[in-house]
């Protein structure tokens, strides 16, 4: 009697042993996967590695501002005849490189572009019909890239990895293209707010054998100075570029930004509250920078490809962090000093030159009385009033961890 209990006992305690094995195997495979999982999207949250692309626009500024991941580049009624595809915050030390190729109206499918190079025709008026984009190296293993385009007046499914975006050989034309990057397996990117169609954005021609300036405007916006600003540079067919303050935009603030933005003016980050960045930790250089695009995002759907660091204050650490190239200036009008419209319309008409970047402030009623005499007497003179990114393109580019004063021939 006694063994038969034992005997019992035994197997009752054996079976259950491998039952806890069993489960805790289960469980310690399930939190790898799991981990692995969540550790991936919250990686490539916080590092914001990502996709970043321009397009040229036949007939109006030329090469665009650089859109970030996941965002619409377009521009009002005109289609790309070439594109560049390059990454922002690659994770270090992982290889790998961005390919993109298109297929050009009249010559079918070029060889592959790879990391920003062009690939196209600019200038030629041949458009894109469609577009392939992969990534290589460790890249690959680790991330899909996803591409969707807007043609005949509808946004494609997304494809990825190589796949082709739009349709080839039926004579129809890209309007409008997305690129977004994703963990391998994460599944399609999110929606982003205002992205359901191309962004409204007014065309115009360049003459990049005229003087042009770029005219800027901090810490705004301000509604009645910013519009005061916006109704002259619209009757000359002018641009600008406004460096807003996140905290600022709001209500009909918001809504003159957006009409600067349809303008085809250029919307610039200037920080959320104004801050010296160089007294800033770099998480919170990353905190005001990324709350300021959200702000801009919201109401035009295209996040700001520049930074004015406030003061002009920068350091090594502040231009690495803040993952844009940083806009300072050639002409220090002082307005926020002086607060005097003659004393700035001298400080830009007495010293002006081709490619001056001009500092004014769209807070100051001032500098509106100021804006509104300089504006047609700049443009009287044969200067193309021009943005940032615009007086960039055609005077050297842009480039992250960069900042920049003038662009001279």
């Amino acid at each position: 009697m006694y063994y038969i209990i034992k005997r019992n006992l035994l197997g009752v305690l054996k079976e259950n042993l491998l039952r806890i094995v069993g489960l805790s195997i289960i469980f310690l495979l399930g939190l790898a996967t799991c981990s692995c999982t969540y550790g991936t999207d919250v990686q490539a949250q916080v590092d914001g590695f990502g996709a970043v692309y321009s397009g040229h626009f036949d007939n109006t500024i030329g090469w665009s501002n650089w859109i970030s991941d996941n965002h619409v580049l377009s521009y009002k009624n005109v289609f790309p005849t070439a594109i560049k595809i390059s990454l922002e915050k690659q994770p270090e030390g992982m290889s790998g490189t961005v390919q993109y190729q298109i297929n050009s109206s009249g010559s079918g499918w070029l060889e592959w572009a790879e990391a920003g190079a062009e690939t196209g025709f600019p200038g030629s008026g041949a458009p894109i019909e469609a577009l392939k984009v992969r990534l290589n190296g460790e890249l690959e293993a680790k991330y899909d890239i996803y591409t969707r385009v807007y043609q005949s007046g509808t946004w494609t499914d997304w494809v990825k990895n190589g796949e082709t975006a739009g349709t080839d050989g039926v004579g129809t034309h890209i309007d409008a293209v997305r690129v977004a990057i994703m963990p391998k397996d994460g599944g399609v990117p999110e929606e982003i707010q205002n992205n359901a169609a191309p962004q409204n954005q007014s065309g115009r021609n360049i003459d990049p054998n005229r003087p042009m300036v770029a005219l800027t405007y901090d810490d705004g916006p301000n509604a009645p100075v910013t519009n005061r600003i916006l109704n002259a540079l619209e009757a000359v067919g002018g641009r600008a570029t406004f460096f807003v303050v996140g905290s600022n935009v709001h209500g009909r603030n918001a809504t003159i930004m957006k009409r600067a933005f349809d303008m085809g003016c250029e919307i610039g980050n200037h920080t959320y509250k104004h801050e010296n960045l160089t007294k800033l930790s770099a998480e919170a250089i990353k905190s005001t920078i990324s709350s300021t695009d959200q702000k801009v995002i919201e109401v035009t759907g295209t996040s700001p490809s520049l930074v004015r660091p406030p003061y002009g204050a920068k350091n090594a650490s502040v231009l690495n962090t803040i993952g844009k190239p940083a806009i300072l200036w050639s002409i220090d009008t002082l307005d926020w000093k002086t607060k005097n419209a003659s004393s700035t319309i001298n400080a830009v008409l007495n010293h002006v030159k081709d490619g001056d970047v001009i500092l004014m402030h769209d807070i100051y009623g001032p500098t509106a009385d100021a804006s509104e005499t300089i504006i047609p007497e700049l443009v009287k003179r044969g200067y193309q009033l021009v943005t940032v990114t615009e007086l960039a393109s055609y005077r050297g580019g842009l480039h992250t961890g960069k900042s920049y004063g003038a662009f001279r021939k």
